[in-house]
């Protein structure tokens, strides 16, 4: 046989006499082949071919190089980002939770409180870059499991699944606030499931939501709260999260850094298997501090039911009102109507009640006190008398014949003369008798000139405007307020390409024309007209307090100006103002517990093509008379015909606070 031992020692001693040596594999080779002979009786020929060197030496480098390599990589591993993947490691090990602290709240003047926190849960998904690379990879996103769980919640909350996908995909965040301030059904639900492990990657976080107390009546003042946008949440992570409200208007805007709770940290350590082995407190939950406002809010509530009498009487639908201390310049009320309730922001209260606010026409939501600007009518010519006394244009004693009109002469066309008319002939007339009647004439020739007397002319009125506030913000500590517009030469060149006429001036001294003011300048204005001369800026916050009430910061009064007019020239018109109440224009005030001092505007609009005219109708009262404790500014706007309407609402707003003062 080929493979028999005869002719194995012939082959032996062959290569023996070629002094060739037997290769290991050779001998390998033949045992296996006598192996199979023995065992299965088949006997086969094989052709014997040693490895190559080369295909060894081959191998031991490779060998050589995965050992190099394996080598390396623990070096780097091991030193060269050894600290990240320790980092790593430790972020793996230990989980910060943010503990829950509350907003502050916010007091009235007698310390009501007007805002209160309520417990609220909202739901998160803490799985959303799963989601996101799920679907990247794959375009039937009902394959990807993170999806299906996404699909049952979604059920659960009531929201749509496309809806809730695209919110996911659009985020750039770990973390996503699927739906805040759950109902409770959803809540117990959810709960049980995510107890279970059925919804992975979701969990339930305890919150907090404004609760405001009679929101309708102070909603434009306080403001509201709103879901954290994501820029807001990328400017400052270490104050907020993603589950946080932060102020979006009012008082709750303005005062967001005071207002705002810091969250506390606690930090979970946790083994491989993911079970929590230790708890630790690394920073404690502090509440937010509190307002206490210079608000009465039963005084605002009560301005708030007599403007809405007039405006039902008088068929207006808008209106604004603030009270001021002249004192102090704390805000004593602010109104602005219509109203809104701001409970309607919190998430999910009433979401169809939501959307008709956002789309009423009358926009309940601007800010009338604040950032309205109307024409002021005779409004202004208490502060045109201020300065036509400092500039010593004319003595208060010297009276002016008002026969109901001045004619001012056409040098082009003599036959076509400008008439400028009162609202009546008022015979002759001294200052304090012009603010207390109101007349026109009186103030046309102070103010623009006629005949022999000098006026003040377009730049004196400006200036002396300014000093008291018009033209310009108060700073009140509110957001969102304009200034008001006082219009010049320059500014009508550039608008209109026009130059200023003495029917200009004429108009600015009865504030007509293109004049704008806020209500909020008219009573600061009118502020320092009661307390002698000091322009104070509004404050709506008193102090601020922690939850204790304990005082932390009280907010002094601040004088913007003061000695703008002389004192003896201011009493000649708060002289005026009084005798408009005695028996002038405000007479109907003269019945009021307490000495008060007024002045009325009645701001011309125009005419539709009905005939029917329209007017911004004004008052503003300062009281009482001798030691000034508030200055009440009221507007309705676009009030049909020369009817009665801020009058009779600040009179009865003024008899009952006076009458509810004296009963204390």
């Amino acid at each position: 046989m080929f493979n028999s031992p005869l002719s194995k020692d012939f082959k032996y001693r062959k290569l023996k006499r070629n002094k060739v040596e037997i290769e290991p594999q050779e001998i390998l080779l033949d045992t296996l082949a006598r192996k199979k002979e023995e065992d299965f009786g088949i006997s086969e020929k094989k052709f014997e071919v040693p490895l190559s060197k080369k295909v060894l030496s081959a191998f031991y480098i490779v060998f050589l190089i995965l050992i190099l390599i394996l080598f390396a990589k623990t070096f780097q591993l091991q030193f060269l980002n050894g600290k990240k993947f320790s980092a790593l490691a430790e972020g793996n090990k230990f989980i910060i939770y943010s503990t829950q602290a509350t907003r502050g709240v916010i007091y009235d003047k007698e310390g009501n409180q007007l805002v209160f926190n309520k417990p609220s849960f909202d739901l998160a998904y803490t799985d959303a870059e799963k989601l996101r690379t799920c679907l990247y990879q794959d375009s039937d996103s009902s394959l990807c499991p993170e999806f299906k769980v996404l699909k049952e919640v979604s059920i659960i909350i009531n929201r749509d699944i496309e809806e809730l996908k695209k919110e996911i995909e659009k985020s750039e965040l770990s973390t996503v606030l699927i739906s805040k301030n759950l109902d409770h059904q959803a809540l117990i639900l959810l709960e049980a499931k995510i107890n279970s492990n059925e919804l992975s990657g979701f969990q339930i976080r305890r919150n907090f939501v404004r609760d405001y107390k009679e929101g309708l009546s102070f909603a434009h003042l306080i403001g509201h709260i709103g879901e954290i946008g994501a820029e807001e949440l990328k400017a400052d992570p270490e104050n907020y999260s993603i589950f946080d409200y932060i102020g979006k208007a009012g008082l709750e805007k303005s005062y967001e850094e005071i207002l705002r709770k810091n969250s506390g940290k606690l930090r979970l350590e946790k083994d491989a298997l993911g079970n929590v082995i230790s708890k630790e407190i690394i920073q404690l939950p502090e509440s937010g501090k509190s307002l206490v406002l210079w608000l009465d809010s039963d005084l605002q509530k009560k301005i708030e039911e007599e403007i809405g009498k007039v405006l039902k009487n008088v068929g207006a639908q808008k209106a604004a009102a603030v009270a001021i201390s002249p004192k102090t310049g704390g805000v004593l009320a602010l109104v602005s109507l219509p109203g809104f309730d701001n409970n309607l922001f919190q998430k999910g209260v009433d979401p169809q009640a939501l959307e008709s606010l956002l789309n009423d026409p009358l926009e309940p939501l601007f800010n009338r006190a604040i950032s309205g600007s109307y024409l002021t009518g005779s409004t202004i010519k208490p502060l045109i008398a201020s300065a036509v006394l400092e500039e010593k244009i004319i003595s208060p004693q010297k009276k002016i014949n008002c026969q109901g009109k001045i004619t001012i002469p056409n040098p082009w066309d003599p036959s076509s003369p400008t008439i400028k008319r009162d609202w009546k002939s008022h015979g002759w007339t001294d200052m304090k008798k012009a603010i207390a009647e109101s007349c026109n004439v009186y103030f046309y020739t102070v103010g623009g000139g006629y005949e022999n007397q000098e006026g003040l002319g377009p730049t004196r009125i400006k200036k002396y405007l300014e000093f008291f506030g018009w033209g310009e913000k108060t700073g009140i500590d509110l957001p969102g307020e304009v200034k008001g517009f006082i219009p010049d030469k320059e500014w009508k060149k550039k608008t209109w390409g026009q130059g200023w006429w003495d029917g200009d001036t004429y108009n600015l001294s009865i504030g007509q024309g293109y004049l704008k003011i806020t209500p909020l300048e008219v009573a600061t204005g009118f502020a320092s007209i009661a307390n002698g001369g000091k322009l104070l800026k509004p404050q709506v916050v008193k102090s601020i307090v922690d939850s204790e009430k304990n005082t932390i910061e009280e907010f002094e009064p601040k004088v913007i100006r003061e000695d703008f007019i002389g004192l003896e020239n201011l009493q000649i018109v708060r002289e005026g103002m009084r005798e408009a109440v005695t028996y002038g224009s405000s007479v109907i005030l003269n019945s009021l517990p307490i000495k008060a001092a007024s002045k009325t505007g009645t701001a011309e609009l125009g005419c539709d093509s009905y005939g029917n005219c329209y007017y911004h109708n004004w008052v503003t009262v300062f009281a009482p008379y001798d030691d000034p404790q508030i200055v009440l500014t009221i507007v309705i706007e676009d009030v049909k015909g020369m009817q009665a309407a801020a009058l009779p609402a600040a009179k009865g707003v003024l008899e009952w606070y006076f009458t509810r003062e004296a009963n204390f």
